[in-house]
């Protein structure tokens, strides 16, 4: 371990893992020595560890803690974090209200974890007021949440941190004058900047959300982002049905019907992971959802 990341030679490339963002994460390189493959896995770890700490919601030193408890009061925004609401505003506007980053206040409800219940349908009315973007106030780089509201960024900041670490990646490289092809993996949402060296694209495990460890297709990725939504992996059984953790914020339940897991191809990971979750909110008509995107995808 070095630096918080482990980096080992694989048969043709350089694997770089950590944590971060409660997820397992890898850079792949290819053609480079060991000394630029630590150098730009230190780096990956670097930026997505600055991520995380920016925009946890579950730390009290932040923005987005100062939003959540602001009671009101305006707060001006840097420019990263604009462009990140910006987005935000964006699935909104695309989804109809679904997708919709007040929601997580639903989170003080809906644990995921050892949760054997559903809870009470009176607390979960209690919270459906403090929810909806369209009561908070923006106008860039002003931000005002209504008294109770808070935000959770974690819908869209995984895929944005795998785009941040693939950009500072080609330029790294850009500065050394090498230019080689890598991976960025956090957790299953993906950036491809190039072919292999030999030709070949990126083989892509999708896991199978039924079989948890097995895959259920192989995607060839020559470049471009990948990213899949669904309830593989944070899900409860309740009286012997599965609940989703994708809540919709206007009944303040899981959603239901529709595919089980959505993955997507798109220009960038960002761009990906949007449409995988907003066409998981559209439950059975999610693949009409994504064939009027004209994008490539996987149900």
């Amino acid at each position: 371990m070095k630096e918080g990341y482990t980096l080992k030679r694989q048969a043709d490339y350089w694997l770089g893992e950590f944590a971060v963002m409660a997820s397992p994460c890898q850079i792949l390189l290819e053609l480079m020595d060991e000394a630029q493959a630590h150098d730009l896995t230190a780096k990956a770890y670097a930026e997505a560890k600055r991520i995380e700490l920016k925009y946890s919601r579950f730390r009290d030193d932040n923005i987005i803690a100062r939003l959540n408890n602001a009671e009101g009061e305006t707060i001006t925004l840097d420019d990263e974090t604009v462009r990140l609401i910006n987005l935000a505003e964006l699935c909104f506007q695309l989804s109809d209200g679904l997708f919709d980053i007040s929601s997580g206040v639903l989170g003080k409800l809906w644990h995921f974890k050892q949760q054997t219940k559903l809870p009470c349908g009176a607390d979960i009315k209690t919270l459906l007021p403090n929810i909806g973007w369209q009561k908070a106030q923006w106008q860039a780089p002003l931000l005002t949440l209504p008294l109770g509201m808070q935000i959770d960024l974690g819908g869209i900041g995984k895929e944005y941190a795998v785009d941040k670490v693939a950009q500072l990646l080609q330029n790294a490289m850009r500065v050394q004058k090498t230019e080689c092809a890598f991976l960025v993996n956090f957790g299953g949402d993906i950036y491809a900047n190039k072919l292999r060296s030999n030709g070949d694209a990126w083989q892509v495990a999708i896991e199978d959300p039924k079989q948890l460890g097995k895959s259920k297709l192989v995607v060839s990725l020559a470049q471009g982002g990948l990213a899949s939504s669904g309830d593989s992996q944070r899900f409860i059984d309740v009286d012997g049905q599965r609940y989703s953790h994708i809540l919709n914020p206007k009944t303040g339940y899981p959603i239901a019907g529709g595919p089980t897991q959505v993955t997507v191809y798109a220009q960038n990971c960002v761009q990906a992971g949007m449409l995988a979750t907003i066409a998981l909110f559209q439950g059975e008509s999610a693949e009409d959802f994504l064939q009027a995107q004209n994008c490539r995808y996987w149900l």
